[in-house]
């Protein structure tokens, strides 16, 4: 059974995708984005800000779905720059401490050509 679930403390989405969705004992995370939670507009910054916005997001998307980021097992993370990795790594392991999940980190042109990054995610989370 598949629950798409559009928790109204998430930014909406921006296009015609559900942000995350329950799959079993699986949730996948849509790329997620700077978007402030509570003003649904983007919060541009340095990737720094950016990425802990976007975090932000996913976990709270996480949350809606019964998860947290201990229950994370494939992170994508999509970069403008390829010179932001080490400082978006920063504020990546603030949100998964020492316990990692398997990840790929790519350097991408956004549609929004402001935006410094986005990310998505799939856990693993038994009910």
């Amino acid at each position: 059974m598949l629950e798409r679930i559009f928790p109204p403390e998430s930014p909406s989405p921006r296009g015609p995708y559900s942000p995350v969705i329950r799959a079993g004992s699986f949730v996948f995370v849509s790329g997620q984005g700077p978007v402030d939670p509570v003003t649904d507009q983007m919060s541009y910054g340095d990737i720094q800000h950016e990425t802990r916005v976007t975090l932000g997001n996913v976990k709270r998307l996480l949350a809606s779905a019964g998860a947290t980021t201990a229950d994370v097992v494939k992170v994508n993370v999509y970069l403008r720059d390829g010179a932001h990795f080490a400082a978006m790594n920063e504020i990546y392991r603030e949100f998964f401490g020492e316990k990692f999940p398997t990840r790929t980190t790519v350097a991408v042109a956004f549609a929004d050509p402001k935006m410094l990054v986005e990310i998505d995610c799939i856990a693993y989370c038994p009910r």
